[in-house]
């Protein structure tokens, strides 16, 4: 039996995780209430292998989260058929209001999305960063990718 155009395009396990660490914005969704999905897109770092980020406590997202810690995160990237590119997590959300685990994930989010800041100034500003933040750490359940460059161009 031949492949499935799904198995051409999966990402192998190293180029998910290349492709995770290559980008910069995430896209989070989380359950509202009424069964709706809430959407936003925010930095995020990695902390001990998992994606994760911190956002304010009172945000809707940590309020759908307290509630309901299922959530969906997506990464993707191209401008046409043949360059679109994604990874798509499915899990839980660990949710943490300890200062110490918000700083460290401030740290993450700090040295991935602002080099800028130097090295000496990164803990002191995690610090002000995480003042009425939660963390929240991905734990995958389903992991799918696409890459379309990988068919040739062929459709």
């Amino acid at each position: 039996m031949g492949s499935s155009r799904r198995d051409l395009i999966r990402m192998t396990d190293e180029e998910v995780e290349a492709f995770i660490e290559a980008k910069q914005s995430l896209q989070v969704g989380t359950l509202q209430p009424d069964g709706s999905v809430h959407l936003s897109t925010l930095w995020y770092g990695i902390v001990d292998g998992r994606i994760a980020f911190e956002t304010y406590t009172r945000s809707q997202k940590v309020l759908n989260l307290q509630r309901d810690d299922r959530i969906t995160v997506l990464l993707e990237d191209g401008t046409t058929y043949d360059t679109l590119r994604g990874v798509m997590i499915r899990g839980r959300a660990e949710l943490s209001t300890e200062s110490e685990d918000v700083v460290r994930v401030a740290e993450s989010v700090i040295r991935r999305n602002q080099p800028e800041i130097p090295e000496e100034h990164v803990g002191a500003a995690a610090v002000q960063l995480a003042a009425k933040r939660t963390a929240v750490t991905i734990v995958p359940e389903k992991v799918a990718s696409w890459d379309h460059n990988k068919l040739g161009g062929t459709y």
